[in-house]
C-alpha cells in the first residue's frame, strides 16, 4: 500500500455519535474551566474567601463540585482514548509497516506543540492538550488489548491515582503532626535542631496559607498580577502554566490514563459508539451517578465543616477518594447521555452538538482566546469582577457563539481551521479545505 493513501477521515467515514459526544464534552469543559478564567485563586475552589455562605454563589459552587466537577474532562479523555483506536486502525487499513505509528506519533507531537501554545501564548494555565499528547503516546502501547484487559488496566490506574492522592495527604498529615509536636517543645530548655526548625517552618507556613488572612493575601496577589501589565501577567501566568504542565503530567498520569484506557475499552466493545444495549447504559447511569454523588457528598462535607481551611481538613481527614468519586460520576453522566441518544427523542440535540465536536480542537483553543480576552487585564479586564453565578452567563454566551459558528463554518469547509492545520502537519501534506459539494462532503452523512 502507498503512503499516499493515508488521509484524514471523510464525512462519510465519521461516527456521528463520537462527534456529538466531543461537542458535549468540549462545551462542558468550559463549564468546569470558567472559574479558572474568571475568579482569583483561591476563590476558584473556595467560596469561604469572599464569604459566599448561604448565597446563590455557594449553591452554584456546591452543585458544580458535587455533580459535575471533573466529569467533562473525563468524558473527553475517554473520547481521546477511543480516538486512538479509531485513528490507528484506519491507518493500518490504508498503509503498511510503521507508517500508522509514524502518523500517530507525529500527530501527538504536534498536539504537544499546540498545548504549549495554549499554555504559554494564550496563557491558559489549565491546558490539557500537553498532557493528552504525552499520555496518549503511553496509551498507544495498550491499543491491542481486549476490552476486558483495558478495563482491568483502567481499574489499576484508578487504584494508583487514589494511592497517589492518599500518599500526598499522608505526607501532609505527617508534616503537620511533626510540626505541632515541635511547637509544644519548650525551646528555653531544648534547642531545636536544623531539621526540627525546618519541620516547624513547613507546618507554620502551611497553617498560615490556609488561614483566612493567608487566602486573602493570595487572592490580592493573584488579582494584582492578572489585572496588571502584560509583562507582569505573562510572567505570573506562564509560571502557573509551567507548574500545571509539569505537575499534572507527573502526578496526574494515572488520572488521564484511566479514562483513555476506559475509552479504548468502551470503543472496542461498542459502548462508546452507542451499539450496546440500553440495559448497559442504564447500569452505567444508575450505578455511576448513585455511587458518585454519595461519594461526592462525603468528599465535600469536610470542606464545609472545616470552612475550607486546608490545614484543618488535612489534619482531620483520614482518606482521600476524589478520583473514585469523579470516575463514578463521569461514568454515570456518560450513561445518561447515551440513554438520551438511544431514546431517539433527542436527535435534534445531538445534531446540534455534532459540528461543535467536529471542530472540538478549534473550539477548545478559541475558548482560551475569547474567554481569556474577556477576563484578563490585557483584554476587557473582567477578572474578579463577576460573582460566581454570573460567570456562567459568560459560559452560556460562549456556547451560543461556538454552536452557531461551528454550524456556519462547516457548511463551507471540511474541517475547523485548527483541525485542518493539525491534519496537514500530521500528514506533511496540505489537506483539502473548502467543500466541493461532493457526497462525501455533505453534512450529516456518517
Amino acid at each position: 500500500m502507498s503512503t499516499n493513501l493515508a488521509a484524514p477521515v471523510s464525512q462519510s467515514e465519521r461516527i456521528i455519535i463520537l462527534d456529538s459526544l466531543r461537542g458535549i464534552a468540549i462545551l462542558g469543559i468550559l463549564l468546569m474551566n470558567i472559574p479558572g478564567f474568571a475568579l482569583p485563586d483561591p476563590v476558584i475552589h473556595d467560596p469561604s474567601v469572599l464569604n459566599e455562605w448561604g448565597t446563590v454563589n455557594f449553591k452554584t459552587w456546591y452543585f458544580i463540585d458535587w455533580f459535575m466537577e471533573g466529569s467533562q474532562r473525563a468524558l473527553f479523555s475517554m473520547l481521546f482514548g477511543g480516538g486512538i483506536i479509531l485513528f490507528v486502525t484506519r491507518q493500518e487499513k490504508k498503509v503498511e509497516g510503521l507508517w500508522p505509528a509514524d502518523y500517530f506519533f507525529r500527530r501527538q507531537l504536534w498536539l504537544l506543540v499546540f498545548g504549549l501554545f495554549n499554555a504559554f501564548v494564550l496563557l491558559w494555565f489549565w491546558d490539557i492538550l500537553f498532557h493528552y499528547a504525552c499520555i496518549g503516546m503511553v496509551a498507544f502501547a495498550f491499543r491491542r488489548l481486549s476490552p476486558k484487559a483495558l478495563i482491568i488496566a483502567a481499574v489499576l490506574s484508578l487504584l494508583l491515582q487514589t494511592a497517589r492522592e492518599n500518599v500526598d495527604a499522608y505526607r501532609d498529615r505527617k508534616m503537620i503532626s511533626k510540626g505541632e509536636m515541635i511547637a509544644k517543645m519548650d525551646t528555653t530548655v531544648t534547642k531545636l535542631t536544623d531539621e526540627q526548625k525546618a519541620d516547624l517552618g513547613a507546618m507554620t507556613e502551611f497553617k498560615e496559607k490556609a488561614s483566612p488572612e493567608g487566602k486573602i493575601k493570595k487572592m490580592k496577589n493573584n488579582l494584582k498580577n492578572v489585572q496588571g501589565s502584560y509583562g507582569g501577567f505573562y510572567e505570573y501566568q506562564s509560571e502557573r502554566s509551567l507548574e500545571g504542565e509539569l505537575y499534572y503530567t507527573y502526578f496526574g498520569i494515572w488520572d488521564i490514563l484511566l479514562f483513555m484506557l476506559l475509552g479504548m475499552a468502551f470503543f472496542k466493545s461498542g459502548i462508546l459508539t452507542g451499539q450496546a444495549s440500553s440495559k448497559i447504559y442504564w447500569g452505567l447511569f444508575i450505578g455511576g451517578i448513585g455511587l458518585g454523588l454519595v461519594l461526592s457528598y462525603f468528599r465535600l462535607q469536610p470542606l464545609i465543616d472545616y470552612k475550607f481551611n486546608r490545614f484543618e481538613i488535612t489534619k482531620n481527614t483520614s482518606i482521600e477518594f476524589y478520583e473514585i468519586s469523579r470516575t463514578f460520576r463521569a461514568i454515570g453522566i456518560f450513561g445518561l447521555i447515551m440513554l438520551l441518544y438511544k431514546s431517539g427523542w433527542f436527535k435534534w440535540f445531538f445534531a446540534l452538538m455534532r459540528p461543535v465536536g467536529q471542530m472540538a480542537f478549534t473550539n477548545y483553543l478559541m475558548q482560551s482566546l475569547l474567554v481569556g480576552l474577556f477576563f484578563y487585564g490585557i483584554g476587557l479586564g473582567m477578572y474578579g469582577k463577576l460573582q460566581r453565578h454570573e460567570i456562567y452567563y459568560v459560559v452560556g454566551a460562549t456556547w451560543l457563539l461556538q454552536i452557531t459558528w461551528s454550524h456556519i463554518w462547516l457548511r463551507y469547509f471540511r474541517f475547523g481551521p485548527l483541525e485542518w492545520a493539525w491534519r496537514s502537519l500530521t500528514y506533511w501534506k496540505m489537506q483539502p479545505f473548502r467543500k466541493n459539494n461532493a457526497a462525501g462532503d455533505t453534512p450529516g452523512i456518517g
